[in-house]
C-alpha cells in the first residue's frame, strides 16, 4: 500500500481498549467486534462498510507506483536484506483499522477480541472463511507461529512485542496471548496489527524440493491471505501484484469498497530525479513530492497545464500523525556524549535562511517529538505534566522548569553569525578550542570531525548546506550517501556518526517509544533508538505513558518526556509541513469526502477504465 510513512512496510498504526461486542449469539458476550482508545467506536456489530468508501467501486485497471532503492527478498518478518514494496497486499493482520477514526481498529482475520480486566492477556478468535490462497483454513498455528518468528527475526518486532511472553492456541478457531504484566490497555490492539504468514507453507519444501527456511531472504513469491498474489517480477528492479479473483475477504465490511485495482505495480528507481521524470513521462501514476522547490517551480509542463496530471495538497494524513524528522547525533560515538556539543549542532542550522531560498517557505521549523499534534509540549509545564516532572526532579534537566524550548533563530547574516558564536562557545564548554581553524579536543587533540550518511542524494540539498555551516566553526563535517542497502545494513548496526530520520508517532503511544528511545533498546541492533538514548528519566516516563490510568495523565506523561528530550538536544530538529503534497495522472476515481486521517491511496481509489 502506498502511505506516507510506511515500510515494515514498517509504519505501525496503534489502537487502545474501548470496544463493543460481537452481535452474533452464538459468540461469547465479551468478544467484541473491534476497539477504540479515545472514544466509542464509531461503527456498530452489522455495520456493511466504512462510510468513506464506494461500495460499489469497480474492479479493474493498472496502477503503476514508484520507489526507491532496490528488494532482494520477499520474506516478510526478516530483518535482513532489503523487503520488497507492497507486501501488505499480500499478508493480512488480525485487526484492520478505519481511518476516519482515531486510533480504532475492526476484525479482519479474526472476527472478535476478548480480554479480561486486567488486560493480563488477549484472545482473538479467527473467522471461519478466513482462507490462504491455496484455499486452507488460517488457523490459530498460523497466528503463533507468526507470533513466534516475529520475535524471533525481527529485534523491532522483539522489542514491540516484548511483554507478551506467549502465544498460544485456546480453541478450534482461538488465539490467546499471555502478557508479564497487567494493565497495559495497548497490547492487545498492538497484536492485532500482527501480520500472519502460513506455518505449513514456510515449513513445506519448495519449487526446489528443498525445505523453506524463514530464518533466510528469499525470492520465491510467498503465499498470502490477502487481496492480492505477487504476479510478475525483475529482482530489484519491478514486481507486480495481481487481485485475487478468489481472495475470502473481499465481502468483508472493512474490505467492502477497497482493493480495486486488478495490478498494482512498483518501479524500483535509484535516484529520486529520475524517478519524478518516470513520472513525467507517465510510467508512474501517483507521485508523492517531497521537495518544496519541485512542487514550487517544477509542474510547469504540458500534462499538468492542460489537465491530465492533477495535483493536491491534502492534510488527512498527518491531522492524527505526530512528525519528528530530525539530524540524529549517534551517543554510542565519544564525540556527541557531551549535551554542548549536541546543543552547539542545532545552532549551526539556519533553517529560516533555507526556508526562504531552498524551500520556497513550504515548511515549519519542528520543535516538539509530537510535533503538529495536542500532545506536542509547549511553554513551561503546568497541572499534571508539572507534577510529573517534580517527581523526577533529580533526573531532568534544571531548565525545563524556567525556560520553554526554543529552536535557534537565523535568516540573516547577523544572526546566522550570533548562532556560531554560541555554538562555539557550547564547544568550549565542553572542552574545545578552534585551533588553526580546526575545532579541536584541548584534551586529546583530536579535531571534530564527523560524518552524515544518507541513503538518498536528494536530502544532500539540505545536508551539505548543514556541513558547510559547521565548517565555518572548525568542525569537519563530512557528507556521505550511499546505496539503500548499504545504509539499511548501516543503520541496522548503528555504524554511522550522523543520520537523517523521521520518526511518525500516532496519537496514542505505547510500547514503541521503548523501542525509539528506551535504554534496553540503545545497543539492540535493530532497533529504532537511532541517537542511543538511555536517560532514566525518560524509561521513567515510557512507563508512565504506556500504564497511564487515564488519558489526561498519557498526555502530560508524553508532553513531559518530549521537554525532557528536546532538553537534552538528543537530536538536531529539522522542518516539516502540515499536508502531503501529490500529483497524480488523471485516471483514476475516488469518494466525494476522503477518510478524515488518510489519503485513501490506493485503498478506496479506483480506475476510470475499470467496468
Amino acid at each position: 500500500m502506498v502511505r506516507a510513512l510506511s515500510k515494515l512496510g514498517l509504519v505501525f498504526s496503534l489502537f487502545g481498549a474501548i470496544a463493543l461486542p460481537l452481535q452474533a449469539a452464538a459468540q461469547e458476550p465479551d468478544f467484541r467486534i473491534g476497539s477504540s482508545v479515545i472514544s466509542e467506536l464509531k461503527y456498530k456489530p452489522g455495520f456493511t462498510h466504512f462510510d468513506y468508501v464506494n461500495p460499489d467501486a469497480p474492479k479493474g485497471g493498472n496502477l503503476n507506483l514508484s520507489t526507491t532503492g532496490t528488494f532482494d527478498t520477499f520474506n516478510p518478518l526478516l530483518s535482513k536484506g532489503e523487503t520488497v514494496t507492497g507486501l501488505t497486499l499480500v499478508f493480512e493482520t488480525l485487526m484492520k483499522s478505519a481511518d476516519d477514526e482515531l486510533l480504532a481498529s475492526y476484525g479482519l482475520l479474526a472476527e472478535g477480541l476478548s480480554y479480561p480486566d486486567d488486560i493480563s492477556s488477549a484472545t482473538f478468535r479467527l473467522r471461519k472463511e478466513a482462507k490462504w490462497a491455496d484455499g486452507s483454513p488460517v488457523t490459530p498455528e498460523d497466528v503463533v507461529f507468526s507470533f513466534e518468528k516475529s520475535k524471533e527475526l525481527n529485534p523491532l518486532l522483539s522489542n514491540y512485542y516484548g511483554h507478551v511472553v506467549k502465544a498460544e492456541k485456546t480453541g478450534e478457531r482461538d488465539v490467546t496471548f499471555t502478557f508479564d504484566e497487567k494493565g497495559n490497555k495497548e497490547l492487545p490492539n498492538i497484536l492485532g496489527q500482527l501480520q500472519v504468514v502460513p506455518k505449513a507453507w514456510w515449513e513445506a519444501n519448495g519449487p526446489d524440493g528443498k525445505p523453506r527456511d524463514i530464518t533466510k531472504t528469499t525470492l520465491e513469491p510467498v503465499m498470502g491471505s490477502g487481496p492480492y498474489k505477487i504476479g510478475a517480477f525483475s529482482a530489484g528492479s519491478k514486481i507486480s501484484y495481481e487481485l485475487r479473483d478468489d481472495y475470502w475477504g473481499k465481502d468483508v465490511n472493512v474490505n467492502v469498497g477497497q482493493n480495486n485495482f486488478k495490478t498494482i505495480a512498483y518501479t524500483y528507481f535509484g535516484d529520486r530525479d529520475v524517478e519524478f521524470e518516470g513520472f513525467r513521462a507517465g510510467n508512474v501514476d501517483f507521485w508523492q513530492e517531497n521537495q518544496a522547490s519541485r512542487w514550487a517551480t517544477g509542474y510547469n509542463f504540458p500534462a499538468v497545464k492542460d489537465g491530465r496530471i492533477k495535483r493536491e495538497e491534502l492534510p488527512n494524513s498527518l491531522r492524527a500523525t505526530g512528525i519528528m524528522q530530525a539530524m540524529v547525533p549517534n551517543m554510542r560515538r565519544e564525540i556527541f556524549k557531551d549535551e554542548r556539543v549536541r546543543e552547539a549542532l542545532n545552532y549551526a542550522f539556519d533553517f529560516e535562511e533555507m526556508n526562504r531560498t531552498v524551500f520556497f517557505g513550504a515548511y515549519k521549523r519542528v520543535d516538539s517529538f509530537f510535533f503538529g499534534t495536542e500532545l506536542a509540549s509547549s511553554g513551561l509545564p503546568e497541572g499534571r505534566e508539572l507534577e510529573i516532572l517534580q517527581g523526577l526532579k533529580d533526573k531532568v534537566p534544571p531548565e525545563i522548569f524556567t525556560t520553554p524550548y526554543s529552536n535557534p533563530v537565523g535568516g540573516d547574516p547577523q544572526k546566522s553569525r550570533d548562532n556560531l558564536r554560541k555554538a562555539i562557545a557550547l564547544l568550549k564548554e565542553a572542552g574545545y578550542s578552534i585551533q588553526g581553524n580546526k575545532m579541536v579536543n584541548t584534551k586529546t587533540g583530536k579535531p571534530l570531525s564527523f560524518e552524515v550518511l544518507l541513503s538518498s542524494p536528494t536530502l544532500e540539498r539540505v545536508a551539505v548546506p548543514y556541513t558547510q555551516a559547521l565548517r565555518k566553526i572548525g568542525i569537519d563535517a563530512r557528507v556521505r550517501t550511499v546505496d539503500p542497502s548499504q545504509y539499511t545494513n548501516r543503520v541496522r548496526s548503528f555504524d554511522y556518526d550522523m543520520i537523517w530520520n523521521v520518526w511518525a508517532e500516532t496519537m496514542n503511544p505505547g510500547n514503541e517509544q521503548a523501542d525509539y528511545w528506551g535504554s534496553a533498546s540503545a545497543n539492540q541492533q535493530g532497533s529504532r533508538n537511532y541517537a542511543g538514548i538511555a536517560d532514566p528519566a525518560v524509561d521513567a516516563l515510557i512507563k508512565m505513558i504506556i500504564f497511564a490510568p487515564s488519558r489526561e495523565d498519557q498526555i502530560a506523561a508524553i508532553k513531559a518526556m518530549d521537554r525532557v528530550m528536546l532538553a537534552r538536544h538528543y537530536v538536531v530538529p529539522l522542518y516539516y509541513r502540515s499536508d502531503i503534497p501529490i500529483a497524480y495522472w488523471d485516471k483514476f476515481d475516488r469518494p466525494a469526502e476522503l477518510p478524515t486521517y488518510s489519503t485513501g491511496f490506493p485503498d478506496v481509489w479506483w480506475s476510470k477504465t475499470a467496468k
